[in-house]
């Protein structure tokens, strides 16, 4: 039986879990238990933390496993391509994947190889003359909004250097220009270095400060034109940082004046359902069902379809408004799931602050 090695087991996995079981493929999830959805689900599970990255190797080597991956999960992304270059499996280099969860590293990358991108500086012994406010604190290897703080005078950035180094793994914070602009992601598949995009999709986050996200929606609203510049600097921001294989998630800030800044580039699948659900929904493409399989060795070029709008709404204080529509979400039908995760409503400081979702599939954008 083909075999495979999932690096992760919180919710975020699930649909990989249950998608490899639905195509027939044995399982064997590597994660803490705590919060380990998928221990139950998944046909084996290891308790190892997924950054222990030498014992998973010793375990996938003695259980042969045909592949390794992970959706949603940067911290994942070392480990897959450690193991997979041990096992010579198919994955990026695990050189490169270390540029793909620092965010200075990135920084450095893209401006090595023209890539337009905000203007930065990592926060040791830094100086920030010659930037304008507002600037944006961020951790260099966290997700999810985890850490990020906007300012608006000196006075500030010490406080928001140590927040930023306080939840950092690596106790590192990079400090950036802010670039005003409508916010968009770019959902793509490698292989063996060519890239195939799969959707732009729209996003709406909180104000600053933090900057967390309350909606995505596919396909992009955004001109034509447009969308076919940020396609090209995605392709040029996938061969900065040498992504040969598998899903990657890259964010953008297109400004007034039409000009499309590169923020960051995660090596595998959005989170958020914007992977695991929404480029299904929107494109017909079945992503997960590709992303294995990349890992597996084999391919299928996508083809995208185009023929439907999805997207994902996130209840926080600031979305109230939706809590009665996911409590009555059997009324619409454009909805396709919708959860409260929390009966306690919080402000959304980070991605983990939300209580809820609605996800929709519809012939047009569904506002709500």
């Amino acid at each position: 039986m083909i075999k495979i090695a999932i690096i992760g087991a919180s919710y975020l996995q699930l649909p990989l879990v249950l998608k490899a079981k639905e195509m027939g493929i044995e399982t064997h999830c590597f994660a803490w238990e705590d919060e380990a959805v998928c221990k139950d689900v998944s046909d084996y599970f290891y308790p190892i933390s997924i950054v222990e990255k030498e014992q998973i190797l010793e375990v996938c080597q003695r259980i042969c496993i045909n592949g390794i991956t992970s959706i949603a999960s940067d911290i994942a992304v070392p480990t897959i391509s450690y193991v997979a270059e041990q096992m010579k499996l198919t994955s990026n280099l695990y050189s490169d994947t270390l540029a793909t969860t620092n965010k200075f590293e990135m920084r450095e990358k893209f401006n090595k190889h023209n890539v337009l991108s905000p203007k930065y500086v990592i926060a040791n012994n830094y100086s920030i003359d010659g930037f304008n406010f507002p600037l944006i604190v961020k951790p260099t290897d966290r997700s999810g909004s985890r850490g990020v703080s906007r300012i608006e005078k000196i006075e500030d950035l010490g406080n928001a250097v140590d927040r930023a180094k306080a939840i950092s793994f690596k106790n590192q914070a990079i400090i950036e220009e802010y670039i005003s602009g409508h916010e968009v992601s770019v959902e793509t598949i490698s292989w063996q270095g060519e890239h195939f995009i799969l959707a732009i999709t729209d996003k709406v986050t909180t104000n600053e400060p933090y900057f967390v996200e309350l909606e995505h929606h596919q396909p992009s609203m955004l001109p034509k034109a447009l969308q076919q510049k940020i396609k090209t600097e995605t392709i040029k921001a996938l061969s900065a940082l040498n992504i040969m294989y598998g899903a990657s998630h890259s964010e953008f800030k297109i400004t007034n004046s039409g000009k499309v800044y590169i923020i960051e580039v995660g090596a595998r699948m959005g989170g958020d359902f914007i992977g695991s659900d929404l480029v299904r929904l929107s494109t017909g493409y079945d992503f997960l069902k590709g992303v294995i399989n990349v890992s597996l060795g084999c391919f299928e070029t996508p083809i995208i379809h185009n023929e439907f709008c999805s997207g994902v709404y996130f209840l926080s204080k600031e979305t109230t408004r939706i809590l009665p529509i996911i409590q009555n979400a059997k009324e619409y039908s454009e909805i396709v799931d919708a959860k409260l995760t929390d009966n306690e409503l919080h402000s959304a400081l980070c991605s983990a602050d939300r209580s809820g979702y609605i996800i929709y599939k519809s012939l047009k954008r569904f506002y709500l």
